[in-house]
């Protein structure tokens, strides 16, 4: 039992979220296999994971460390909350369902077309028994996905579109064996599997257009970091979170994530809030101030008395909030659907009464009704219907995917036509959220090369920004010794024997600035020197402001960041509705008072702080670099640093539910030519098989216009 709990234990999960290619897998996995005590390293780059198994004395952290140093980014996830999901599974199970449709549609139209061309008594019975013995075991194995779902509609009393489906199949599949029997001239076995080759088709891409889409509950969950450092009695051990209790003391080092929500008794740092709630200046924390789960603890150690942990946990509370809003947004219905609920009842009756109808004509020849009844089942039922939406989907999906968009989810374009109202966020959205330092030529020559020497020796995000910027320049550190950096306060130096500080204001004694800004004390009596810093914009996002704007959106920006950047990013962009300092929580309440209002809001944000927005929205955008929770909350993904392709979808959601409602139109146009065919009797085999694929056709090409 205890080898068991620690070969549970050895298994590890990370997130990759940078993996994009067969080369990030074998460099990943190559890497990781490497370490010692690793024992195997598989990758999933759809759901940009690796798995990871491993003796217990490697940690996440070194195997983070390890991929950071060839260039991939990494989080561990807890694999205890991540569910087992089958997409791939049934994925393939669709695709294989349809070879098979399609292997034996083609067979069965070749024996068809004797019996068209005049195969009469014994070799068109020949052919019919030959097509009987390849149609049958066909439509039993392919055709299982609609006859599971009428089933499951019929125990629960109502009547979906798989229903008319699963009738026009096995009604189809019985007359025409009964008339091979017979020795009859007609069988439907040519237009019974290609009417399933046809709505398995329409299946697989209505599938594949959604198979990327995740919970981001579920994602969200499973970025809690699953083990903590407690310090006890008999000093520090590494246990899982679930084994926390409140008023344990655990230890957080630098670079690490917040495990629990708690209070800091010991130490001083910086902490990464720009996640949870869009600052992007770090935040100071000292004894006595709050900490929350899934912040990042930058420049000194910190002992923190737990006050939540686990489920109970800020972060986890946010998980909860995208579930319940998830939820929300997916009780949208789309058109094929509504169309779905007025089509089946209808199909039914008239399949009914052309069985009554022929009946009383005949003088009660039931084996005339059943034929004629049949052939209105599979005249009428929906494949061209079924088509409607996944055919505009997969083209529109295709085009934008050339500009730079995915789209994830089947219903997101029909959502994304009906949006009135554009939010953004700030920080990594509407800019690359990215610090650079600005004006630096104001600066001379031996300040630049003093912080050069001093930006060197921190981790913090705006001494990397600046230590970055300077090596670009050619700036030369000055020879400084006794570097070290204060937690929470900056890093300092000796120049000879003056003291030379960079950090914050009050620490440099500068007088703060209202920009993002750090502070240099060059010890040479005079006033310190203030480096500003500003976050550069994403390409592209004054013309999709103004694209957006000019089509009649209403653009809202709603950021957690401080007021002053956020006023002058909304003057630069000409956004005149904005609102800074929103908690995650306030973003979703906001969406929600928008959606309540009366608006379709389109919500575009990348953070942590703003995935329940993102879920709570008629339909979301997320930036291929957001967080993974957050692009898993999102219906679009942008793929590339350029937001333009955003206002391109906007109008071309608005042409795909026009080609949308098109096709609607064709199918119900072909049922009013075809169904009078089949409730005269005109109805043979060929006329069924000829109708339905001209349909089915005519739509695909309909969406292909989109290309």
């Amino acid at each position: 039992m205890a080898a068991a709990r620690a070969q549970k234990a050895s298994g590890l999960v990370l997130s990759l979220p940078t993996a994009h290619c067969a080369a990030c897998i074998s460099d990943v996995e190559r890497e990781l296999t490497r370490m010692p005590g690793v024992r195997s390293a598989r990758v999933n780059l759809t759901l940009k994971r690796v798995s990871v198994e491993a003796a217990p004395e490697v940690t996440p952290e070194a195997m983070i460390a390890r991929l950071a140093g060839i260039g991939y980014e990494a989080h561990e996830l807890d694999p205890g909350l991540l569910s087992v999901t089958e997409t791939d599974r049934r994925g393939r199970d669709l695709l294989m369902r349809l070879g098979v449709a399609g292997f034996a549609m083609m067979n069965v139209m070749l024996l068809s077309v004797a019996v068209w061309s005049g195969a009469e008594a014994a070799t068109r019975d020949l052919f019919h028994w030959i097509s009987a013995a390849i149609a049958l075991p066909t439509l039993v194995f392919a055709g299982q996905p609609f006859f599971a779902s009428a089933w499951a509609s019929l125990k629960a009393r109502r009547l979906g579109m798989d229903v008319p489906i699963s009738l026009a199949l096995i009604l189809s599949s019985a007359i025409s064996l009964y008339e091979t029997f017979q020795g009859g001239e007609h069988a439907y076995f040519d237009a019974a599997v290609s009417l399933c080759f046809f709505l398995l088709a329409g299946r697989y891409l209505d599938y594949r257009s959604r198979a990327i889409a995740r919970s981001a509950a579920e994602e969200l969950a499973a970025l809690e970091v699953p083990r903590a450092t407690r310090i006890g009695p008999e000093g520090e051990s590494i246990v899982p979170i679930a084994e926390l209790a409140l008023g344990d003391l655990v230890r957080v080092r630098p670079g690490a994530r917040m495990p629990v929500d708690g209070i800091v008794t010991e130490g001083a740092s910086e902490l990464d809030r720009s996640l949870l709630t869009g600052e992007t200046l770090p935040v100071r924390v000292a004894a006595g101030l709050p900490v929350s789960a899934g912040e990042v603890n930058l420049t000194g150690p910190l002992t923190v008395r737990v006050t939540a942990a686990g489920r109970d946990s800020s972060l986890h509370r946010m998980a909860d909030l995208v579930a319940v809003a998830e939820s929300a947004r997916n009780r949208y219905t789309s058109l094929a659907d509504r169309m779905a609920r007025a089509y089946s009842p209808s199909v039914h009756l008239l399949a009914l009464a052309a069985f009554i109808g022929w009946m009383v004509q005949s003088g009660g020849d039931i084996r005339l009704a059943v034929n004629v009844a049949s052939a209105v089942l599979i005249i009428t039922c929906p494949c061209a219907l079924a088509l409607a939406v996944p055919a505009v989907v997969t083209a529109a999906s295709g085009r934008l995917f050339r500009q730079g968009l995915l789209i994830k989810d089947g219903t997101a374009l029909e959502r994304l036509a009906e949006v009135d109202t554009v939010v953004f966020d700030k920080t990594g959205t509407l800019t690359l959220g990215a610090p650079r330092p600005i004006d630096l030529d104001r600066h001379d020559a031996t300040d630049l090369s003093l912080v050069a020497a001093l930006a060197a020796g921190s981790a913090h995000p705006l001494s990397a920004a600046l230590a970055a910027a300077l090596t670009d320049r050619g700036i030369a550190p000055a020879p400084v010794s006794g570097l070290r950096e204060v937690p929470g306060e900056g890093v300092e130096a000796f120049l000879g024997d003056r003291r030379v500080r960079l950090g914050r204001a009050d620490w440099t004694g500068a007088t703060p600035e209202d920009m993002t800004a750090t502070y240099l004390d060059a010890g040479d009596g005079r006033a310190p020197r203030t480096f500003v810093f500003a976050d550069q914009l994403r390409p592209g996002a004054a013309e999709a402001v103004a694209a957006l704007k000019a089509a009649g959106k209403r653009v809202v920006l709603l950021s957690g960041d401080a007021e002053t950047p956020v006023a002058r990013l909304s003057k630069e962009l000409g956004i005149e509705e904005w609102h800074a300092g929103a908690r995650p929580e306030e973003k979703a309440g906001r969406v929600a008072d928008l959606t309540a209002a009366g608006g379709r809001v389109l919500m575009v944000g990348d953070g942590l702080n703003d995935t329940a927005a993102l879920a709570g929205a008629h339909v979301s955008v997320s930036p291929a670099t957001a967080l993974d929770a957050a692009r898993v909350a999102s219906d679009i993904v942008l793929l590339g640093q350029d937001l333009q392709p955003i206002a391109l979808a906007a109008s071309l959601a608005v042409t795909a539910r026009r080609r949308i409602k098109q096709n609607f139109a064709l199918s119900l146009g072909y049922n009013l030519v075809a169904v009078p065919v089949a409730l005269l009797g005109l109805a043979t085999p060929l006329i069924a098989a000829l109708a339905m694929s001209a349909s089915s056709i005519t739509v695909s090409l309909n969406a292909l216009r989109l290309r």
